[in-house]
């Protein structure tokens, strides 16, 4: 396992789903970009309010979700040392 050094997850993208004023939304968006900062990933917040009726009907009640590179990766909370060992693994 890396050291902690930056670089470990360049080119790869953590996505959020969530909801603005979401007390949830906003601890797993410090910790994500935590991790991303320190890992050279990058981080995209999506507003679940402004998705597509399917995605709103299907992650509705388990916000924020998070995605690593497009799949689900977790929800309702980010675990730091979970998200990081995802993102140091190679696809």
């Amino acid at each position: 396992m890396a050291d902690g050094a930056g670089g470990d997850a360049a080119g790869r993208t953590v996505t959020m789903l969530g909801r603005s004023g979401c007390h949830l939304c906003e601890e797993a968006l410090e910790v994500i970009e935590r991790v991303c900062a320190e890992l050279g990933a990058r981080v995209e917040v999506r507003d679940l309010d402004a998705a597509p009726a399917k995605e709103r009907d299907d992650y509705w009640d388990k916000i924020p979700v998070t995605f690593v590179d497009g799949a689900q990766h977790d929800f309702w909370r980010v675990d730091e040392d979970r998200l990081r060992a995802a993102l140091r693994r190679a696809d």
